[in-house]
């Protein structure tokens, strides 16, 4: 199967947007059709034995609508970034504005002007002038009709392809106004050649030329404004297409060139100095640098890169000049496999949309049809041709499909795009809406929760022995191992500034650990079942390397002859943010689950320390996939975060699949988010992102529904009769505009989107000392705390901000009670510096109106 992205042109509404993707999935061949409304685009999966891309242009064509391939680009970023695409049609729109209300002002001073006693030329007053006054009135009319011939073309176009849409509304109903007023013109005529003054007075009052020229407008002015506020939307991928540098400077023949960046090929050397932007993938051959990854990675510590690392295009050098050999250039880079991702992501269509979809794929058809039965009825009992046609031309005018098309492809793009500044690459709607109804996470240890190398965690040398000593005879002893274990002493030791010492007649023991000479003695290093055989006791330290193989380390001793000098705990230990992580998740209600192939002693350890709530430990590959799918069959939504290559089938399988940014590519490719920080917390990001941009959609689709609802039955004049209350056409017409533009800022305000972060303690970090010498000495560090206790208290009843700062007064007003209320979690997390019972909590907040669900 093939997939490919076409741009489509001619599409102003949903009711566009679903009768191409009708017309193109009609093909025999195609599997999928989703259509972009926001981005004027197309992605097609389609069988190539079966159909072409010529095939699904016509069927484009045929649907009253233009489509084309897009032009490829050999740059590592397309020619033209959508912002700059919005700012031509922003300027194309603000000029036909323009040119519109220079025409409109003028004929609404003329047909209103008396009502606000506003003076009017005298050729223009009284039933004689009347001729005059109606063809200064049209004369006025046709600019801004020209101007805007754009909605008749198109509205017209598509009623005649039987897809209507909303510029076929505005052209029926602008176009009604016209014929109209064109026949009262006629009317008047006849009545002044007969001398009839009277019905010409009373011909003169139903002309609807500014109505016409109003209604145009002001449609006009909201889609400017529309189209304005759309551009913000795409800022994101904006800005990273912006990052990538348009030369690069290659080395040929030992003299520096530069050249475009679309000119530069795979295995080519070139060079990038200080402060400027790496123009293509590729690894440093020469020189060391730091690199500024922020614009990638959201990252902002600069990364130190020595030959043999690999650096990303649109990352910026900061310090010394280097050479790199170029492995991806033009669209395969990292910076453009984002971009096109994040278009992707923007183009496609989250379930949520399909209800709009299919309201937009009737609703105009049924408007037309609300519209003739309105002028009918209202003929029917009684009331005159212009009253009934001006109520059935405002229930025209009102509709607006355009609001329930743009509720959700607008908060989705500028979703993506905040998830892309915080380093979260969301391949599909579908994974930003589905995350949000996640309530289990499960998460692979090594190096997803863990580090994925081994780290020096304890250094415990028997009395006598100072730990310098150990950890330096241990790093030489090491230094000509290859275990991972090994290595991890030996690059421990290089970070305390310590020197290998040398050794001969090294002897790798399988199973055992090694030995080695070092200073004319035999030395051994490995665990204990080796000292047994060599004959060394190490009883006083035996259950020192019992506890720390209960927490999940890996105790390596150390003896010089017959005597032992002490042992070293190794362990891939947790991520600095993982805990806190973890902790978040469960804040959000959500289960956390752990799944490993590693011995269930070590991953119960970790589990402990990182407060997991179950771990499945000793699972082999090919069965994580199936794990997951027993926790489905429990009927839980589960987020699989994983960073392997034996991860793969488990993302797949997941409701959403999140990869470590670190991992395989095709743990990347089989999952659903990508984290290119390599942060856990951002996995809660990705979750509070997607519940932020559901509700965003919902509160969108609300208003849609809403002011539909409510405006077209209005429009029609169902308020007439009881309370004399009509709607003019133009006021529908502003009313209209409005409604788009609403839905557009709304979701703009996505844009603020803030990731949120419980609050941490401040902690002195201090070494612990051992109280004899015997005892284990750790390297890592402990936190220590102020005497406290935290608490969190689930609420019901919160419905905005002013509910949350109740709350939060109440509680705060509790003697030894610090509150933070999170009105989106519907918690209150709580830090108690005394001893305060749950039941005066519960009390104070069921007194201020809310419900407590749970204390924890």
């Amino acid at each position: 199967m093939m997939k490919q992205k076409f741009n489509v042109t001619g599409m102003t509404c949903s009711a566009c947007s679903a009768h191409v993707e009708k017309s193109v999935a009609k093909l025999s061949g195609v599997s999928s059709v989703e259509v972009s409304l926001l981005t004027n685009s197309m992605q097609v999966t389609y069988d190539e034995a079966s159909v072409g891309p010529d095939a699904i242009i016509q069927a484009v064509t045929d649907g009253g609508y233009g489509a084309s391939l897009p032009q490829k680009s050999a740059s590592s970023a397309p020619a033209q970034s959508p912002k700059d695409a919005a700012m031509e049609k922003v300027k194309e729109m603000k000029k036909r504005l323009i040119l519109s209300f220079c025409f409109m002002i003028p004929l609404f001073y003329l047909t209103m002007g008396h009502m606000l006693g506003l003076p009017i030329p005298p050729f223009f007053h009284g039933a004689e002038n009347a001729l005059p006054y109606a063809l200064t009135q049209l004369l006025l009319t046709l600019p801004v009709v020209y101007f805007n011939r754009s909605y008749f073309q198109v509205g017209f176009k598509t009623l005649l392809h039987g897809s209507p849409n909303m510029d076929s509304l505005v052209a029926i109903g602008s176009a009604a106004s016209i014929v109209y007023s064109l026949f009262g013109i006629y009317r008047m005529a006849y009545a002044l050649g007969r001398g009839d003054l009277a019905a010409v007075t009373d011909q003169v009052m139903d002309l609807y030329f500014e109505g016409a020229s109003m209604i145009l407008t002001l449609i006009t002015l909201g889609k400017f404004l529309e189209t304005r506020s759309k551009g913000k939307t795409s800022e994101a991928i904006t800005r990273l297409m912006d990052l990538a540098p348009k030369t690069a400077t290659v080395v040929v023949n030992g003299v520096e060139q530069t050249v475009p960046v679309e000119q530069v090929q795979p295995g080519d050397i070139l060079v990038v100095k200080p402060g400027q932007s790496i123009p293509v993938d590729g690894v440093v051959t020469e020189g060391s640098s730091f690199i500024d990854e922020s614009a990638i990675t959201g990252e902002s510590i600069p990364v130190e890169k020595q030959p043999g690392n690999a650096v990303t295009a649109a990352t910026i050098n900061k310090s010394g000049a280097f050479f790199l050999r170029a492995t991806k250039v033009g669209d395969d880079t990292t910076l453009s496999q984002i971009i096109a991702l994040m278009e992707e992501a923007s183009a496609s269509k989250a379930p949520i949309s399909k209800l709009a979809d299919k309201v937009a794929g009737v609703f105009v058809p049924s408007v037309i049809t609300i519209a003739v039965i309105t002028t009918i009825v209202w003929l029917l009992v009684g009331s005159t041709f212009s009253f009934a046609l001006s109520c059935g031309i405002a229930v025209l005018v009102i509709s607006c499909p355009c609001a329930l098309g743009l509720a959700t492809p607008v908060a989705i793009m500028v979703g993506t795009g905040k998830g892309a500044e915080n380093g979260i690459l969301i391949k599909s709607a579908e994974a930003l809406e589905n995350a949000h109804t996640v309530n289990t996470v499960v998460l692979d240890k090594t190096g997803t929760v863990t580090e994925g190398h081994p780290k020096v965690t304890d250094l415990c040398p028997i009395s006598g022995v100072d730990k310098k000593h150990l950890l330096q005879i241990a790093a030489s002893l090491e230094g000509m191992s290859e275990h991972p274990l090994g290595q991890a002493i030996v690059q421990h030791a290089r970070e305390n500034g310590l020197e290998s010492l040398s050794v001969s007649d090294f002897t790798a023991l399988s199973g055992l650990g090694l030995s080695a000479v070092l200073a004319g003695k035999t030395c051994y290093a490995g665990n204990a079942r080796l000292m047994e055989e060599k004959g060394v006791d190490v009883s006083s330290l035996a259950q020192t390397a019992e506890d720390l193989a209960r927490d999940g380390k890996t105790p390596l001793y150390f003896a010089v002859g017959k005597e032992l000098l002490g042992v070293i705990a190794v362990a891939d230990v947790p991520k600095a943010t993982s805990a806190q992580a973890i902790e978040e998740m469960r804040q959000l209600g959500l289960e956390v689950v752990m799944l490993t192939g590693d011995n269930q002693r070590t991953a119960d350890a970790i589990g402990a320390q990182l407060g997991v709530s179950q771990v499945i430990a000793q699972v082999l590959p090919q069965d994580k996939e199936q794990k997951i799918r027993q926790l489905q069959e429990e009927g839980k939504k589960v987020a699989m975060v994983g960073d392997g290559i034996n991860d793969a089938p488990a993302l797949a399988r997941a409701d959403v699949g999140i990869a470590i940014g670190a991992g395989t590519d095709i743990a990347m490719e089989a999952a659903d988010i990508i984290l290119m920080k390599n942060d856990l917390l951002d996995a809660v990001t990705a979750i509070h992102l997607s519940k932020a941009v559901i509700r965003n959609v919902k509160q969108n689709l609300f208003w849609a529904f809403c002011y539909n609802t409510i405006g077209i039955p209005v429009a029609a004049g169902v308020l007439f009769t009881a309370f004399g209350i009509k709607l003019d056409p133009m006021l529908a017409a502003a009313a209209m505009s409005l409604s788009s533009v609403c839905v557009v800022t709304n979701a703009l305000r996505l844009r603020f989107f803030k990731p949120h972060r419980s609050r941490v303690e401040n902690t002195a970090a201090v070494i612990e000392e051992p109280v004899e010498e015997t005892v284990c000495e750790p390297t890592i560090i402990e936190e220590k705390g102020e005497n406290t206790m935290k608490k969190t208290m689930i609420i019901d009843g919160m419905m905005c901000p002013h509910c949350s700062g109740r709350v939060t007064q109440v509680l705060n007003a509790i003697e030894g009670v610090t509150a933070e209320v999170v009105l989106e979690d519907k918690a209150a997390y709580l830090t108690l510096s005394g001893e305060v019972a749950d039941e005066v909590l519960i009390k104070a907040v069921t007194d201020a109106g809310y419900t407590v669900v749970e204390v924890k």
